[in-house]
Formats: structure tokens, C-alpha cells, sequence
């Protein structure tokens, strides 16, 4: 078996975590990520035999049975994946049932998956239905993304306005715009299946006055579109109350032909 400290889904996802905390994005112990990884990959770090022990999945996972996910650890800090991967992720199998996830590596203090585990498997299951090459879901406190929802309706038409209007690339890094969810409590089901039904048609979903999902065929994708939310929402709340120039809707319809791409309906004019 090769090494798994080596293996390059461990390595990005410390490097990921280590950037997200610098950030700021990632106070504490908030924020989670879980990546689906590639079974033949897996086979050459792990022997997939060998289960260390099962944790419930407390909802039915059975859509993602057999599919093995790397997941960053409950009350864990992102700023110490890099020096303790094994304690602070977890790779899992789900079961066949969907009930349980079968531990193949890592939680060696006894821990387990996030507490938003549900929320990110059923927005796995709803990227993977609208997108084969979907594979991982990034979760995040950013300051500005916040902030700019607390003074903005939990309208995601009005949301994602907003942020196409106050930088040019924010319409053809997200067509699709941005998901807005109100406030919600956190880690329980209900919360995942709201997200999940937002992931049908986004990539991207904010829970009001708590935080940000991003998705994407890898951790670069679903980190750039955080990134791309939250410097734009930090643009618009440093202009607040003084803006005298915005991105016209005509020039926002120009970005999206150029491009050629197919923008969320009811946002602008058409």
C-alpha cells in the first residue's frame, strides 16, 4: 500500500483547510468539507476490507451507497488538519442500507464525520443527479457573505442581483446564481433537505446569518466560487449606502452572451 499521508486528496484537503482558516472563513471549529473520492484511488492507500468501526449516518444515505467520501471531523479546527490529518478527517464508505458510514481511515480519537454530515451527502445526491463530474461540498463562515446577508432580503433573486451587479465576474463564475436559504437551525435534517432541494438548480447556497455552501468537481472549483461570493460581498457592503455606479443589467446580459451561458431566469430584464 502507498502512503496515504502522500495520497493527493489528503494533501489538497489540508492545504484547502489550511487556506479556508486563513481566510477567516473558518473560525473555531466551523466550517466542513467532504470530498467524493475515486474507489481505485482509495485502493491504493487503504485496504478496503478493512472497516474500523461504523457511524450512524442518521438519515437515508442509501442513494450514495458503496461511495466513499473524505470528511472533515466534528469540533474539529480546519487550522489543524495540516499537522494531524488522521484525527481531523475521516474517509468513509456509506452502506449498502444507507444507514451507517463505514470508517476506512482517520477519527483516531474516537471522533466522527461533521454535524452537518446529512446537509452535505444530500447535496451530494442533488449535484450528482444534475452533474456526473460533481464531487465535492465546501462549507464556510465568510465575514462579508454574512454581513451582506443581514442587511439583504432572503430573496436569492434580489441576493444574486446584487452581486452580479457589483462585479463583472461574478455572472459568468456563477450563471446559476446563488441559493438563499432563511435562518435555520443548524445540523439537522430539515436544513439538508432545504440545501439539497436549493443544489438542484445551484451551486452555490447561503444560509442566512450562518454561512455558505459552495460545490464543484473538485476543492479548486468549490473554493473559488466562495471566494468569488464572498470578495464580491465584501465590494458591496465597503460600498454601502455610497454607490453611484452599478453593473448595468444590458452589460450583465452582454457578459452572459459573450460567454454563452444560461443565467438564472427572473434576476434581470431580459
Amino acid at each position: 500500500m502507498k502512503d496515504i499521508f502522500k495520497a493527493p486528496f489528503i494533501i489538497e484537503m489540508s492545504e484547502t483547510t489550511a487556506n479556508m482558516y486563513r481566510q477567516g472563513w473558518d473560525e473555531r471549529n466551523g466550517g466542513n468539507i467532504s470530498c467524493l473520492l475515486d474507489e481505485n484511488e482509495v485502493a491504493e492507500y487503504l485496504d478496503l476490507n478493512c472497516v474500523i468501526r461504523t457511524i450512524p449516518t442518521k438519515f437515508d444515505a442509501k442513494k450514495l451507497a458503496g461511495k466513499i467520501f473524505l470528511v472533515t471531523g466534528t469540533g474539529k479546527y480546519f487550522k489543524n488538519v495540516t499537522k494531524d490529518p488522521e484525527t481531523n478527517l475521516g474517509i468513509v464508505r456509506i452502506s449498502a442500507d444507507g444507514t451507517m458510514a463505514e470508517l476506512l481511515w482517520g477519527y483516531k480519537d474516537g471522533g466522527k464525520f461533521t454535524s452537518e454530515f446529512p446537509a452535505h451527502m444530500m447535496s451530494h445526491i442533488a449535484r450528482l443527479e444534475v452533474d456526473p463530474n460533481h464531487r465535492v461540498v465546501a462549507h464556510s463562515h465568510p465575514t462579508y457573505t454574512i454581513a451582506m446577508n443581514t442587511v439583504c432580503p432572503a430573496d436569492e433573486k434580489d441576493f444574486t442581483h446584487k452581486l452580479w451587479q457589483s462585479n463583472t465576474e461574478c455572472v459568468i463564475v456563477f450563471p446559476d446564481g446563488v441559493g438563499v436559504l432563511p435562518c435555520m437551525v443548524c445540523g439537522t435534517e430539515e436544513i439538508g433537505i432545504a440545501t439539497a432541494e436549493k443544489m438542484k438548480s445551484h451551486r452555490i447556497v447561503v444560509w442566512t446569518n450562518h454561512g455558505i455552501y459552495g460545490t464543484g468537481k473538485d476543492l479548486d472549483e468549490a473554493f473559488g466560487l466562495i471566494e468569488t461570493v464572498e470578495k464580491t460581498a465584501q465590494i458591496y457592503m465597503l460600498s454601502l449606502g455610497h454607490v453611484v455606479n452599478v453593473i448595468p443589467d444590458k452589460t450583465i446580459k452582454g457578459l452572459a452572451d459573450l460567454w454563452n451561458l444560461t443565467i438564472m431566469e427572473g434576476v434581470i430584464d431580459a
